[in-house]
């Protein structure tokens, strides 16, 4: 169950990472090896699964951002498709959707060539993919992996 701290404190390790544990006391009113009890629990339960550098995607050759429809010819349950997909690279996520596609996969690329290779070497080979639909983002308003956490504590949920 996470309480009113541990959800504060989930807060702020999402808007930075790098927040110093003494920061994070001060913030929530607590000492500091609190904090750090709580981080680590919230860590070990896989609340907390790790944590990353927002790497800006234009700035490394990565600026084209498409989201594919992916549908496959597996037997219903069977995940390999999806687990082949997760392992290219250039793959951000892969969502096993409703609807007429099977699979929802976001992938970063160089550019529109750089896509349609993505497409045509890795994606369209995987042996259970049957089809599949490009849409390329023109530009983004927002993105984010940070979840709305003010829901959680009242809700009481901690998955």
């Amino acid at each position: 169950m996470i309480d009113e701290i541990d959800n504060k404190i989930l807060k702020i390790l999402q808007e930075n990472a790098r927040t110093s544990n003494a920061e994070i006391a001060r913030r929530v009113e607590l000492a500091p090896s609190a904090v750090l009890e709580r981080i680590r629990r919230l860590e070990e339960r896989g609340v907390i699964r790790g944590y990353c550098a927002q790497v800006n995607a234009k700035a490394v050759g990565l600026g084209l951002l498409a989201f594919v429809f992916v549908r496959t010819e597996e037997i219903r349950g069977e995940d390999k498709a999806a687990r082949q997909l997760a392992q290219i690279p250039e793959v951000m996520e892969v969502h096993h959707i409703a609807g007429e596609d099977c699979f929802l996969v976001k992938v970063r690329a160089e550019d529109t060539e750089a896509l349609g290779r993505l497409l045509r070497e890795k994606i369209t080979s995987i042996k259970y993919v049957r089809a599949t639909r490009t849409t390329i983002v023109l530009r983004t308003t927002k993105e984010s992996a940070a979840l709305p956490l003010e829901h959680a504590f009242q809700d009481g949920d901690d998955e």
